[in-house]
């Protein structure tokens, strides 16, 4: 069975609920701090704890995401946490080096993770202290170059964003069975859905001004919830994702992990030769290190439109005849593509939508 594990705020909030613990007189350096994840209560191994001075402390976790394939595995999570006399209000969050940051300069520090970090620091606070925690992720800005966050507003760093403090394996069938759910509630109110494929997919779908009344995430679950909405009535399905990963529909490939199957390269070369490509272009698409790499090797040649808008119908195509072959019915199905930065590359509503 896979194994569950935590999401980064949690790390974070419990650095610095430990750096905290250090600071009141008499207080040994803990092992493990007892978290509130709202609702229920876990607790988490302190790599390391020390008090600096009087009114300061450093404490480490290691950021453990379970089985799920996350880029932050073993990573350190540093919060330097210090005491001054009460200001404005008892807890100011501060973005360290590698915790990213808004355009606004604010620290990606999103509503569920303050959550964490006033629901587990507050109790701690003396009614005449203010605490200052610095969140300080060292391989952070390395981290995040290997994510599309700055094309979402996330400069310098990673971020501490989420719904929940558990990490729970998007390969798990108890992921899928939460995915269900939540498309079997949605469409019985609107029979018209869209697929978020990632959550890069709902920043777009935000963007959009998709409702979220509408929206349902996937994961790689792509085929047995495109079959799923079929049998629970819906008319429509819009799929909205990253070209990398949604592009393995136009090859078949109905669960996107990449431990199950990976040929999006081959299937972009496939499209170049069917838009009339010639071998140099084949070859620089089968020959670049990411999916967008190929898109940018594609558009510097003049082919992306063509390309990208046969991906999108072969997609739609491809995925009316999976519900048709299992779930005997006809969905009607559209496609939105976009590259790393969020940027539409092709789309192609379902016809309901522009029809109802």
């Amino acid at each position: 069975m896979a194994k569950t594990g935590y999401t980064l705020p949690v790390f974070a909030v419990a650095a610095a609920k430990a750096a905290l613990m250090v600071l009141s007189p008499s207080a040994e350096a803990p092992k493990t701090v007892t978290l509130d994840l709202i609702p229920e209560s876990v607790e988490i191994p302190i790599h390391q704890v020390a008090q600096l001075d009087a009114t300061s402390a450093l404490a480490i976790t290691l950021s453990d995401p379970g089985d799920n394939l996350d880029l932050t595995r073993n990573t350190p999570i540093w919060a330097w946490v210090k005491w001054t006399p009460r200001q404005t209000q008892p807890l100011i969050l501060e973005a360290g080096e590698g915790l990213g940051k808004t355009k606004t300069g604010e620290p990606a520090i999103y509503h569920y993770a303050r959550q964490l970090f006033d629901c587990n620091l507050f109790p701690l606070i003396p009614a005449d202290k203010t605490v200052i925690v610095s969140i300080i992720l060292p391989e952070g800005r390395q981290l995040a170059s290997r994510t599309s966050n700055a094309a979402f507003g996330i400069l310098e760093g990673l971020a501490l964003l989420g719904t929940s403090g558990i990490s729970q394996p998007l390969s798990s069938a108890d992921h899928l069975d939460e995915f269900r759910q939540d498309l079997q509630s949605k469409v019985k109110n609107s029979p018209h859905l869209t697929f978020c494929i990632g959550n890069n997919g709902l920043v777009v779908a935000q963007r959009l001004r998709i409702p979220e009344s509408q929206i349902v995430q996937t994961g790689n679950w792509i085929g047995a919830l495109l079959v799923e909405a079929g049998l629970r009535g819906a008319e429509s399905v819009l799929l909205l994702g990253y070209q990398g990963k949604l592009i393995k529909l136009a090859g078949g490939i109905f669960n996107t992990s990449s431990h199950i199957a990976d040929a999006k390269l081959e299937i972009l070369s496939a499209a170049v030769v069917r838009a009339g490509g010639d071998m140099a272009t084949v070859e620089a698409v089968l020959n670049a290190k990411t999916a967008d790499a190929a898109y940018f090797e594609i558009k510097e040649r003049g082919l992306a439109d063509l390309v990208f808008n046969n991906l999108g119908e072969k997609i739609s195509q491809n995925a009316k005849n999976y519900v048709k072959k299992y779930a005997d019915t006809a969905l009607e199905i559209g496609t939105i593509l976009f590259d790393r930065k969020g940027e539409i590359i092709t789309q192609k509503k379902p016809f309901l939508w522009d029809n109802p």
